[in-house]
């Protein structure tokens, strides 16, 4: 709780002491003009850098794969663009860095890192779902769904 306290407080904090500094060094026009620009800079390879990773997400899923690194990047991707419509410097510092490439595969192996050492996932394999249990004289046929479309293969259309 402490932790989310203090990055609501003084992230803002910090914010406008560095919005205030680069106004007496630029002026005030600049800094706003450069607050306003690395906003829309970062949308702009946001939304071009996720599409990229949902094709990433979308092919690696054609191909049987898990698409784990896609995700994260996706993931981040999503990070920085709400970081950049932050306003603010720092904001804007830290999103851009999550739109380089090689940056944020070091944040991403960070977090995987982290996950690994302090997640820990438990399975039980002999969980084998709910059942139904029918009587022996009922008619119903248990099964399932290889391919749910109809094809028509008589050109005629259906019998009537």
């Amino acid at each position: 709780m402490l932790p989310l306290f203090l990055l609501f407080t003084i992230t803002p904090l910090v914010e406008l002491w560095l919005l205030f500094q680069l106004s007496g060094m630029f002026g005030f026009w600049t800094t706003i003009f450069v607050v306003l620009a690395t906003g829309a800079l970062g949308a702009v390879l946001a939304r071009w850098q996720g599409w990229r990773a949902l094709h990433r997400v979308q092919t690696e899923m054609r191909q049987g794969m898990l698409p784990t690194e896609a995700l994260g990047d996706g993931a981040l991707i999503l990070v920085a663009g709400v970081l950049l419509i932050t306003p603010g410097v720092l904001t804007d510092v830290l999103g851009l860095s999550l739109l380089v490439p090689p940056l944020r595969f070091g944040i991403r192996k960070g977090i995987q890192l982290w996950l690994a050492k302090h997640v820990q996932i438990q399975t039980n394999s002999n969980w084998q779902g709910p059942r139904e249990v029918y009587p022996e004289d009922s008619n119903v046929v248990e099964g399932r769904v290889v391919d749910a479309r109809v094809v028509d293969s008589d050109p005629e259309g259906p019998a009537k």
